[in-house]
């Protein structure tokens, strides 16, 4: 049972039913998946500072930090499934009532709930890049890699964190080898996403903006919206006049803007919604 009135129910499915609109999601969608978010209700970034782009790059230490917290972290993205949501967004993209899915997400869940041509804002986790050649692998086989490398870690308890990361005792990450490239042998590999100071490639962005310019109006899915890459595109709809929705729990920075917002969870009004809107 959702815990909404029937009329803002109703408001919603009537806006969805006219014209396709895009999706934006961000992190709420994939909680009910088993994975953290990094924001509370009010917006507040949760525990420590998250790995920085600048950092990252020009730190040996972070990168042997990002990757042995990253590869205890790894089997919880790999193992985390498509909930409803994702799975209902996907029902409704395929009958043509949603233009497409634009997300902020890094875990591929919605590629998995059978998504077409999702737009990833921030990457995947699912890829590494290599900063010395460019080359790109499978995380899969980076982590038979890191788990070759460094067995000490194995059965190692760590808490979870967002994105695949985890709270480890700097004490394990000491003697920690790194991953090294499959085609270059380089050490500077990088997972495939936007880190936090690095800007979205200008390719990906510009075709978000295209994305929500075509579409008749924007749905907002579990997010705070504090990422400038994923506010742009609100402002861009609500300055073009059209209807800009939301269904998250707590504050969000484009408040001021939206014409609807429900404070609901994502995996039940989205199934509600692909039902009343495919029957």
């Amino acid at each position: 049972m959702i815990d909404l009135p029937a009329t803002a129910l109703e408001q919603l499915a009537e806006s969805l039913s006219r014209q396709p609109f895009m999706v934006l999601t961000g992190a709420g969608i994939s909680t009910p998946s088993g994975i953290p978010d990094y924001r509370d209700n009010e917006g507040v970034r949760r525990g420590r500072q998250p790995m920085m782009y600048q950092e990252f790059l020009g730190q040996p230490e972070a990168r042997r930090r990002y990757w042995a917290r990253a590869m205890l972290g790894w089997p919880r993205i790999r193992q985390a499934r498509p909930n409803a949501a994702h799975q209902a967004l996907a029902q409704l993209q395929a009958a043509g009532r949603i233009a497409g899915v634009i997300t902020q997400n890094v875990d591929a869940l919605h590629d998995e709930a059978g998504s077409l041509e999702v737009i990833e804002l921030h990457g995947s986790l699912q890829r590494v890049l290599c900063l010395d050649c460019g080359q790109r692998s499978q995380r899969d086989a980076i982590q038979q890699q890191l788990q070759a490398h460094n067995p000490y870690l194995a059965g190692v308890d760590a808490v979870p964190a967002p994105d695949g990361d985890t709270l480890l005792d700097p004490a394990f990450e000491e003697r920690f080898q790194v991953p090294h490239c499959p085609y270059c042998n380089g050490s500077r590999l990088k997972p495939d996403v936007v880190f936090f100071g690095e800007n979205v490639a200008p390719a990906t962005a510009a075709r978000a903006l295209s994305a929500v310019h075509e579409a008749a109006g924007l749905l907002v899915v579990g997010s705070s919206l504090m990422a400038y890459s994923a506010f742009r595109l609100c402002r861009a709809v609500a300055e073009q006049g059209k209807p800009l929705l939301a269904i998250n729990f707590g504050k969000t920075r484009a408040d001021e803007l939206l014409d609807l917002k429900l404070n609901a969870p994502c995996d039940q009004v989205l199934p509600w919604l692909a039902e009343r809107l495919l029957r």
